[in-house]
């Protein structure tokens, strides 16, 4: 597919698309081919390619916003805020990491061809 045609389908900007692929194409993740009939696709089988594996690719940092501005630590409730958000922060991106490293891009595919499936059987 051109990027183009990714950015069409995602109702994006083209160059938007591009940058997030020149990500994923570091990360190993798709390759492309100049040229006419060229295109972006998959580097690896679907099944070996994660929604962790993509997301870490064009994604940096933690998943979850900090505050930057340090508490006021002459408040009882401020000056311990920090540490107690990020015990809760680091257990939710650990819990998001393990779910998206276990769904791939077949597993995706596989549901949007049962919903396909299911859309065109009710429309019959």
């Amino acid at each position: 597919m051109t990027s183009g045609e990714i950015a069409n389908s995602l109702a994006s900007n083209a160059v938007l698309v591009r940058r997030i692929l020149g990500g994923l194409r570091a990360a190993g993740l798709v390759s492309s081919t100049e040229g006419r009939g060229g295109g972006w696709s998959l580097a690896r089988a679907p099944h070996e390619i994660t929604l962790y594996d993509a997301y870490t690719a064009v994604e940096e940092g933690p998943i979850l916003s900090r505050h930057p501005h340090p508490p006021n630590d002459e408040c009882e409730v401020g000056r311990h805020m920090r540490g107690l958000l990020e015990t809760e922060f680091c257990a939710a991106e650990q819990a998001m990491a393990e779910r998206l490293s276990r769904t791939s891009i077949a597993d995706l595919a596989g549901h949007v061809a049962t919903i396909e499936r299911e859309v065109a059987q009710r429309d019959r």
